[in-house]
């Protein structure tokens, strides 16, 4: 028993990797490739993130989602993977050079039908999809891009998801400057906003977790 999470340190970080999911050799290897292919790569959710993720897709029987923020496409990959034949994810993104590498994993790894790549800002791909009556249809919802827009993207997903739906908000814990005073950042204040606002949020029921870089998970009631 323990009374707060347990400390990973590099050894039992990666027992857990180890023995604790069951991540295809594609997404090993699309892992691999975002670290050698750009510096940027502590972008990418971690491996056990993405299986909790699609654990959640299968636990939940999703079969229409959308992420905001699909870099190299792992995200997009894992959850495409536990979806059903018929499942599709909207991949909302606005970088051509990431997401080549994205497209090229996904069609290896036969997925490519099942992912709707829109290269375009992504409140203006919500935006559009609540015009044309998406509202309350979606079951599972992920927020990983620009952190100045996570608010406008949490409104919006809260739109889009029917009642019951999931959402997942990535990076909550920031690195820790959520809880430094002195971080005074455009990025951590408004992470430390949303934080706040779901917090208090009474049309969703949620949780904050210490996976990855932090991931608040929460249900549209």
């Amino acid at each position: 028993m323990a009374s707060q999470t347990i400390e990973l340190t590099e050894s039992l970080y990666n027992y857990l990797l180890h023995t604790g999911i069951q991540e295809s050799s594609i997404a090993q290897e699309l892992r691999a490739k975002t670290q050698e292919s750009t510096r940027w790569h502590r972008m990418q959710i971690s491996p056990e993130q993405g299986a909790f993720m699609a654990l959640l897709i299968r636990l939940i029987g999703a079969k229409k989602t959308i992420e905001i923020g699909t870099f190299t496409g792992y995200s997009a990959l894992v959850v495409a993977e536990a979806l059903p034949k018929d499942g599709r994810v909207i991949a909302c993104d606005v970088s051509e050079e990431w997401t080549s590498i994205a497209r090229d994993f996904w069609e290896r790894a036969g997925l490519q039908e099942k992912i709707d790549l829109r290269l375009r800002p992504g409140t203006e791909t919500l935006d559009e999809l609540i015009r044309r009556g998406q509202a309350d249809s979606f079951d599972f919802a992920f927020i990983d891009a620009d952190k100045a827009n996570y608010d406008g993207y949490y409104e919006r997903c809260l739109v889009l998801l029917r009642p019951g739906g999931l959402m997942g908000i990535d990076n909550v814990l920031w690195s820790g400057r959520v809880a430094d005073d002195n971080a005074i950042d455009d990025d951590t204040v408004a992470i430390r906003a949303l934080n706040e606002k779901v917090r208090i949020d009474q049309r969703v029921a949620a949780t904050m977790l210490p996976i990855g870089d932090g991931l608040t998970l929460a249900i549209k009631r």
